[in-house]
């Protein structure tokens, strides 16, 4: 195996960086107002959108923990790409034109426009732990993977100087910046993903050659109630829970439906990104099966740097791959940076100061994203505790703060007669119960635990807690609207749902929509397809 670059693919490398940032700054006029420098003044066409979308998505964690996850267990961790595909449908078809509608300028202004502010602030907050958690750290552990097999380099050398490139751009050009250089990110890594897939497939003879040398329960994508990881129970009914979350009402990905210029646009953009959902399964977990073929007992999230590093891999091509790479790792860090930086001066400054210029909003804007970026190279080293199966890591972690905003914003949409306290407090113990559990997992891989209760909860499978967790947010919320049945809710009226609800499912003057009625069924044909190919 090789374990360093060649000049070429550091040129190469290089190239790459110095394009991202001059594509990134290109943007630095667009702040005039917190609409241009937090939503690209709402002027998104659906390419912009679709590709936005689908490289914020993508990350480094992808990249390694797919391909662990797929050199460990198989195929089955590609569930979560196709669950994906039914949530993004979801989302263009109905819950974009919802948010369009309401001219609302993060998602968690939902739940004031439909509750109050208190539960608007609340999930503002936990989304700002949440990115930190499951997006950043999770992206420079991933990152370190790599960077240390194939540089030499520490999780914080690379880290760092991922963290501070990608906040330059992020800082000056704000959510513009962001999306120009997703849009040219998603599209290079994910040639260079196929590249090097075919790479790896043509060593071991191919997809049959492949399927020789594994065991078939490596291409079978539902696997028995007991599994430890994808139980097919939990796959059918836990991971929509969790995607609906972070595909229809997580502002990381909203921002773009928020962004774009019409409701068509924000729905052709979902598509795009849903169609483009199909492919991870082959660029990313297949990687990991090739691994597993060719090094045999590798260690889960090794395989994909095993296999970059590996001879298999031409001088120069390499190059290309790892600036894809980094390509997916920096389209996620820059938008993790820009909507933490959003949620904090929407959600938190703006209502504090309502008379705070727009110039002024902006600057707040710049000034979270530095203390982040700062902050980010900080806790670095607390990256040491993620479990070194990162893409179960992250499904796991997002599990126990999900559910309970997907009980909160479903039952939202669907009851009128829902009452702001009764959400805010269905809410708040849903996140207690998922918190503690992600605070006593952590106790017991740190053997900081003996009790056999707590150990019991610790283990149960997460994506089983995921459907406990739902249900018992939503029984708590009906509970507590039948205690406060007597009460007025201003918040609860008809407005809403006028404004909302009601407008948003008249959207005739779409020109295109039998052509979007065509793509998304045909969309769901390869998705339901490829399940009934590795049943």
């Amino acid at each position: 195996m090789e374990n360093s670059i060649s000049l070429f693919d550091s040129i190469i490398i290089f190239i790459y960086l110095i394009t991202v940032l001059a594509i990134g700054l290109k943007a630095r006029n667009q702040d005039k107002n917190s609409a241009e420098y937090f939503l690209a003044n709402r002027n998104l066409g659906w390419i912009a959108v679709g590709i936005s979308i689908f490289a914020a998505n993508i990350s480094s964690e992808h990249f390694i923990g797919l391909a662990g996850s797929g050199a460990t267990r198989g195929l089955a961790v590609g569930q979560f790409e196709l669950i994906a595909i039914f949530l993004l449908i979801l989302l263009g078809w109905i819950i974009s034109p919802i948010y369009k509608n309401l001219g609302i300028f993060t998602s968690s202004e939902f739940l004031e426009k439909r509750f109050d502010r208190a539960s608007r602030k609340f999930y503002s907050g936990i989304s700002i732990f949440t990115y930190i958690i499951t997006k950043i750290l999770v992206t420079l552990f991933a990152g370190g993977i790599l960077f240390n097999r194939i540089l030499g380099w520490s999780i914080f050398s690379s880290a760092s100087a991922i963290v501070l490139i990608t906040g330059i751009y992020t800082l000056v050009g704000g959510f513009s910046a962001v999306v120009r250089t997703q849009v040219f990110q998603g599209i290079f890594f994910f040639i260079t993903a196929f590249v090097f897939t075919i790479f790896g497939l043509n060593e071991v003879g191919g997809i049959f050659g492949l399927m020789e040398k594994l065991p078939a329960d490596y291409f079978q994508m539902f696997k028995p109630i007991d599994d430890p990881e994808f139980p097919w129970t939990g796959i059918i009914f836990g991971a929509p829970i969790i995607a609906f979350w972070y595909w229809c009402a997580d502002n990381y990905i909203l921002q773009r439906i928020i962004a774009a210029k019409s409701i068509e646009n924000a729905r052709s953009g979902t598509l795009l990104a849903s169609f483009l959902k199909i492919f991870p399964i082959f660029i990313l977990v297949l990687p990991g099966l090739v691994s597993a073929a060719l090094y045999p007992g590798i260690n889960g999230d090794e395989a994909y740097p095993v296999l970059l590093s590996s001879n298999i891999i031409p001088s120069g091509v390499r190059g290309f791959i790892i600036a894809g790479f980094l390509g997916a790792m920096m389209s996620s860090l820059s938008a993790s940076f820009n909507t933490i930086s959003e949620l904090y001066t929407i959600d938190f400054y703006k209502p504090g100061h309502p008379n705070a210029s727009e110039r002024t909003l902006v600057l707040v804007g710049r000034m979270v994203t530095i203390f982040i970026v700062v902050f980010v190279l900080l806790i670095v080293p607390f990256v040491k505790l993620i479990n070194n199966q990162i893409y179960i890591f992250l499904q796991s972690t997002q599990a126990f703060i999900s559910a309970p905003i997907t009980a909160v914003f479903i039952i939202g949409l669907l009851f009128k007669k829902i009452k702001s306290k009764s959400a805010f407090i269905g809410l708040i113990i849903g996140e207690f119960f998922g918190l503690s559990r992600f605070v006593i997992e952590l106790m017991m891989k740190s053997n900081l635990i003996s009790n056999k209760i707590l150990l019991a909860y610790a283990k149960i499978n997460y994506l089983h807690f995921a459907i406990f967790l739902f249900l018992i947010t939503s029984l708590m919320i009906f509970v507590f609207n039948y205690l406060f049945q007597s009460e007025y809710d201003l918040n609860a009226s008809k407005n809403f749902f006028s404004m909302g609800m009601q407008s948003s499912s008249i959207d005739i003057r779409m020109q295109n929509i039998k052509m979007n009625i065509l793509i998304s069924g045909v969309i769901l044909i390869l998705t339901i397809g490829l399940w009934y190919l590795f049943m």
